[in-house]
């Protein structure tokens, strides 16, 4: 989640997409994220996007997720509404807005564009944090398989941005997903357990997240998280061809080589809303805790059942 991002040109790994003759539309995006790329913009005046694939990359391992005990606590009492994909372009809007030590912002009128269409595609989600009918924190990110790519996060009242997360990896641990890419690691990250991983061990990791096909439901025909390089074996994706353009195109536009997803949900994707916006600090606490021996995805344990329960968090 890039929420305190340097500067563009700091990642070694990238190519404009204005560079390359292609159009970026939802469906390229998705595309693209299956192949380990995301886009990015230098700052919200310049209009131009970018294919990022970081040499490091970073992942929040769901089963190795650290709550901090005054955070902990902070989640048991409440006094705060959690709502899921509820208000969008608000969610956008408070990530994008300046702040303390960031006056600039990548997310640009494209950017806005894109991702509000995946959310009405249903592949992009909102957690907000609300606090006497108004959003004080949220995040928001991409929903592909049984992976979840963290895009970016905002507060504007201490922890909310740190509430969202937490009841993010809930959700996620809840509808059985197995990655949380995080992209880059920050301080405020690696509190909860960010570990930064290599680009093939990310690859390896997504490809698992997306094994037996993606389930778009609309026919879409990539690689289901080979990487790059595997992925858009036509367009020679590599590192040196991602800065250069040529692999971030060819992985994007599905390049000649690359096996096909078949279209419809297959058995056992992962699902962003099967858990309840509604659910307890403590539920929520609780699922964040445990472990896939557990069976987490879907055995509760006993007496977390009664915290999944419709109620605002007031």
């Amino acid at each position: 989640m890039r929420q305190r991002q340097g500067p563009l040109k700091a990642v070694k790994a990238m190519a404009s997409i204005d560079d390359v003759t292609i159009e970026i539309t939802p469906l390229v995006l998705l595309k693209a994220y299956a192949c380990g790329i995301f886009p990015m913009a230098e700052s919200a005046e310049d209009n131009a996007l970018y294919w990022i694939e970081p040499e490091r990359r970073g992942v929040l391992p769901l089963d190795g997720v650290h709550v901090p005990k005054r955070l902990a606590r902070t989640i048991r009492k409440g006094g705060f509404e959690v709502k899921i994909d509820n208000d969008f372009d608000a969610v956008i809007e408070g990530c994008a807005a300046p702040r303390a030590g960031r006056r600039s912002t990548w997310i640009n009128g494209r950017i806005r564009g894109l991702y509000r269409e995946l959310f009405a595609m249903g592949h992009c989600h909102t957690i907000e944090v609300w606090q006497d009918d108004k959003l004080v924190g949220g995040l928001y990110g991409v929903h592909l398989g049984r992976a979840f790519f963290g895009e970016s996060m905002f507060s504007r009242v201490r922890d909310a941005s740190k509430i969202a997360l937490v009841y993010l990896v809930a959700r996620l641990k809840y509808g059985g997903f197995e990655l949380l890419d995080t992209q880059f690691v920050t301080d405020h990250l690696a509190r909860f357990g960010v570990i930064e991983v290599s680009r093939a061990e990310f690859q390896r990791k997504l490809g698992g997240a997306l094994a037996g096909g993606v389930g778009l439901g609309f026919g879409l025909g990539f690689a289901t998280g080979g990487g790059a390089g595997s992925a858009a074996a036509g367009g020679g994706a590599s590192a040196a061809g991602a800065a250069s353009g040529d692999g971030a195109a060819g992985a994007a536009a599905g390049a000649p080589g690359a096996p096909g997803v078949a279209a419809g949900a297959p058995s056992g994707a992962a699902a962003f809303a099967s858990l309840g916006a509604g659910v307890s600090g403590t539920g929520v606490l609780q699922l964040v805790s445990q472990t896939s021996k557990t069976g987490c995805s879907t055995a509760l344990s006993p007496g977390l059942s009664a915290n999944i329960q419709p109620v605002k968090m007031r």
